[in-house]
């Protein structure tokens, strides 16, 4: 599957040229809203060289009040304990190639960045941000879709271009943590179930399905006999290996190889309405640590792969037979939560949203909460 990005500038030499003097250190200091970017990246080893000699690439780079909120937050503390994790939230705002706020268009790209780093991201070619126009600005999605906007755009020097956003982006988290604050718990639990967690959290490159919690409880009666190994069959059907399938790169017809062996096929109705088999994609593009998650509104089964029912405006269930419950099937049991400092300690957490996922925000949400994820940590302001 090829991923869409946003094409290169074929004008990378001429902006070079016209900011021949303009070096990294000269820009940044001659912005006195970047003061404490500036600072963050003269403490973080061999970056500002690495930055200073790099080329053709773009610099997210949050205001000081930005930052600001981040240094007053329990996160500053764990940045000056821990320089590999501010290492890698700053390679976080470095994209590769060079983006013009006027290059982003009101269809969302997915671009790489510069976090390699395998503690703290596991995708192949660099975690990515998405970046889509929204109105008349220009906007980046991090891990939890929090989101930034750009304030001052197109500042020009000799490696590329700086845009000053309004907030930090925000880490991918692992799987495990995404779905914890997406209360995505029924998903949660069943992986801790059928021992699958450090499958879903360290495998490379995966693209999950994930089903609501009302998914799990609208078939429950078909999940109280299940052994582990038919558990883990259907949820094995929901994990698509070796791909990061952002919504860009689900077409209409597309088939996927799940890690169960079967197919599933992506469906785009004329509405642009995305099913996965039957049931439909509520919530895309909610990048994890290792790959991107979707949220789906039916638990999809490896027996039933017929696709939505022309004009349908929600999924279909896979069990026909099942029958709802009282309770959410397995929120009872969940693994240990990673360690993790309450996002409302500051006053601050996840965005609600009016999907069925649950506290995961939508698009338009204001950044509520930052997160850092690194190795067994999960930072939040």
């Amino acid at each position: 599957m090829q991923f869409k990005h946003i094409p290169l500038l074929t004008l990378a030499s001429y902006v070079a040229a016209q900011a021949s003097n303009n070096t990294l250190n000269a820009t940044l200091s001659g912005n006195p809203d970047l003061s404490n970017l500036t600072s963050f990246i003269s403490v973080s080893p061999g970056l500002l060289q690495q930055l200073s000699n790099a080329q053709n690439i773009t610099i997210l780079a949050p205001s000081d009040k930005a930052f600001e909120e981040l240094l007053n937050s329990p996160t500053s503390e764990m940045l000056n304990e821990d320089p590999g994790l501010l290492s890698a939230l700053l390679q976080y705002h470095i994209l590769n190639g060079t983006y013009m706020a006027d290059q982003i268009s009101n269809m969302s790209a997915f671009i790489p960045t510069m976090l390699m780093n395998g503690s703290y991201s596991n995708v192949t070619g660099g975690q990515v941000v998405e970046a889509v126009q929204v109105g008349n600005e220009t906007v980046f999605y991090s891990g939890l879709l929090r989101n930034t906007t750009v304030q001052e755009a197109d500042l020009n020097f000799n490696g590329g271009v700086i845009h000053v956003i309004d907030s930090v982006l925000t880490l991918p988290l692992s799987v495990l943590d995404t779905l914890n604050i997406a209360d995505l718990t029924a998903l949660r639990g069943a992986v801790n179930t059928t021992d699958s967690i450090s499958a879903v959290n360290d495998t490379p490159d995966l693209t999950i399905f994930a089903p609501t919690n009302e998914a799990f409880q609208s078939i429950g009666s078909a999940l109280q006999n299940l052994t582990d190994e038919d558990l883990a069959n259907i949820l094995s059907y929901h994990v698509v290996n070796s791909t990061v399938g952002y919504s860009t790169d689900l077409e209409n017809g597309t088939s996927l190889q799940t890690i169960q062996g079967s197919n599933v096929t992506i469906t785009i109705d004329t509405n642009g309405t995305v099913f996965v088999n039957a049931a439909r994609v509520v919530t895309p593009n909610i990048l994890v640590a290792n790959g991107v998650v979707h949220i789906i509104d039916n638990v999809l089964n490896p027996m039933a792969t017929s696709g939505p029912t022309p004009s349908a405006t929600s999924g279909a269930p896979g069990f026909t037979d099942a029958s709802s419950v009282s309770d959410v099937p397995y929120t009872s049991d969940q693994p240990t939560p990673t360690t993790t400092m309450n996002p409302t300690e500051d006053g601050a957490g996840p965005a609600t949203s009016s999907t069925t996922g649950g506290a995961v925000p939508m698009r338009t949400a204001v950044m509520g909460m930052g997160a850092l994820f690194g190795g067994a940590a999960v930072l939040m302001i």
